[in-house]
């Protein structure tokens, strides 16, 4: 199984950027989907999960709903994490994980080696 994350960037606060997450290895219409982000000195948290098996079921975390959004595509095994009006604390390493299930809230055992994005003020 492998995780390609990638879209990461320098992008100015209020800009867009685009994280694609490349899978192999395992279908992401048949798994939970996460989007992580760690920033320096803090822990890892959640931004989103989408459950493409269960009718699209997407969660968001509260600091970037209404400007995040994840869809996935399964013809080409990819989820995508658009990521609209960026804030300077949106700064950290992205990483995408599959889940041992198709719900969002089980354990994610496979993970992407993340990508960087860093919003500028």
């Amino acid at each position: 199984v492998q995780l390609q994350a990638s879209g990461g960037g320098l992008v100015q606060a209020g800009g867009s950027l685009r994280l694609s997450c490349a899978a192999s290895g395992v279908a992401v219409y048949d798994y939970a989907i996460g989007w992580f982000r760690q920033a320096p000195g803090k822990e890892r948290e959640g931004v989103v999960c989408i459950s493409s098996f269960s009718d699209d079921n997407t969660y968001y975390g509260d600091s970037v709903k209404g400007r995040f959004f994840v869809s996935s595509d399964k013809a080409k095994n990819t989820v995508y994490l658009q990521m609209n009006s960026l804030k300077p604390e949106d700064t950290g390493v992205y990483y995408c994980a599959a889940g041992s299930s198709n719900w969002c809230f089980s354990e994610y055992i496979h993970w992407g080696q993340g990508t960087q994005v860093t919003v500028s003020s």
